[in-house]
């Protein structure tokens, strides 16, 4: 246990400019590469779902067509709905994990102001 008092939010970001940070070279960095990989795949997957939709409404005799036993076409496409999104979900996680985390750790330690704790405001031992 610690005789330290609790670290206030409040006092961690109060000298922060945050307008500055997000003009920084590192945070529009980060964003262009969030951007990056977020737009394209939202784009994929919107037209993804609006074609299932889509044909669901004009084409159902396609829907209809038996894949196995009483499973149809239509239950198929829209399992790999959720198949897609969990799919996305996961790409999404590696992606940050290995791109994103780390331009944004560099960037919160150069904005977080030094408190002398072990391991910085966070108490994180490094």
């Amino acid at each position: 246990m610690s005789n330290q008092p609790p670290i206030d939010a409040d006092d961690l970001v109060a000298d922060v400019d945050f307008p500055a940070a997000q003009r920084s070279p590192e945070f529009q960095e980060l964003r262009k590469t969030h951007r990056g990989f977020v737009f394209p795949l939202a784009v994929v997957f919107l037209v993804w779902y609006l074609l299932y939709v889509v044909l669901a409404m004009y084409v159902p005799q396609l829907f209809a067509i038996q894949v196995v036993g009483n499973v149809n076409l239509g239950v198929v496409l829209g399992l790999l709905q959720f198949v897609t999104t969990f799919a996305i979900t996961g790409a999404y996680v590696s992606f940050a994990n290995r791109k994103l985390d780390p331009k944004a750790t560099a960037i919160r330690e150069r904005l977080e102001p030094e408190l002398g704790t072990p391991g910085g405001a966070h108490g994180q031992e490094n």
